[in-house]
């Protein structure tokens, strides 16, 4: 289990201690890819930008970054790693690291080598490092506010039941077609995807999505090992969480063995649209669109 410990015994307004019940604020920069780009230190030598992905539970660094990193030595291989795309095979390991974000560091992580992150970063983060910590999600100021306590004003956000298996959140969406024909299914929050919307195979045939709406391109996705899959894209007229309507989304299939995308997902595009707080303990989520909520989505 990761352990938070607080370094500074002066804090700054941003550096408030969390274990106090308080808030730490860490910047981010949302990229051109929907990714979230935080800046941490690693092992107080080597400055990286880490992509935080509310799917995943360790921290990696690709092979790439840690070619030109001086501190971490990647000294043990592993076997059987796993990821969404498929079976990856051996990946190296480094022990005993320490990571820094805004004042708040980790001691004794392992980090995992792979090959691919969101563009523009070095590696990726889970919030397993914020583990029984509110979150704030602020887009419009490029803000991830870390808590000890639930932000007190809440006016104008809705509370969402989340389901939280394994490390991973998921909630319920509706996908609209047309007038009254809605098809409600869980998606996991998917912070390390760029695009919008992916629906799962059982999903999309068992609904034949893929005869009710055009198809209108088709894509190579690559998950953090190389492994390739492909991604056809439609436009879905409604999306629905709750009572927040999101129109003309692009949605995708992944074509191939069938059953092989087993969970839906929605990515960057989509929750770069919200303010968005989840509690301590991965129970509920609360949303509130923002001004990035009538973008026009990314051709991602």
């Amino acid at each position: 289990m990761l352990k938070k410990i607080i370094t500074f015994a002066i804090l700054t307004i941003s550096q408030i201690a969390v274990g106090q019940g308080n808030k730490t604020i860490i910047p981010f920069q949302l990229t051109s890819s929907n990714n979230i780009s935080i800046r941490a230190i690693l092992n107080q030598k080597d400055t990286i930008q880490l992509m935080l992905h509310t799917a995943a539970t360790d921290v990696t660094l690709i092979e790439e970054a840690v070619k030109r990193l001086k501190s971490p030595i990647f000294d043990k291989t592993i076997d059987g790693i796993k990821s969404w795309g498929g079976q990856s095979g051996e990946a190296r390991q480094s022990e005993n690291n320490s990571l820094t974000i805004e004042g708040l560091k980790w001691d004794s992580l392992t980090i995992t080598e792979n090959k691919f992150s969101g563009k523009f970063t070095d590696g990726k983060c889970g919030l397993d490092l914020f583990k029984d910590k509110f979150i704030e999600f602020n887009f419009e100021k490029e803000q991830m506010i870390v808590s000890g306590k639930l932000p007190k004003r809440l006016k104008g956000f809705e509370k969402h039941k989340l389901t939280y298996e394994n490390g991973f959140m998921f909630i319920e969406g509706i996908c609209e077609i047309e007038k009254g024909s809605q098809f409600p299914n869980r998606f996991l929050i998917h912070s390390g995807y760029s695009g919008s919307v992916l629906l799962d195979d059982k999903f999309a045939n068992e609904n034949k999505l893929s005869e009710k709406l055009k198809i209108i391109d088709e894509k190579q996705l690559k998950d953090s090992y190389g492994n390739i899959m492909k991604v056809q894209k439609a436009v879905l007229p409604v999306f629905n969480i709750g009572n927040i309507t999101l129109t003309d989304v692009p949605v995708g299939f992944f074509a191939g063995a069938m059953g092989r995308q087993k969970i839906s997902s929605i990515g960057g595009d989509i929750i770069k649209r919200f303010h968005i707080v989840i509690d301590a303990k991965r129970e509920f989520i609360y949303l509130k669109p923002n001004k990035l909520k009538d973008l026009k989505y990314a051709n991602v």
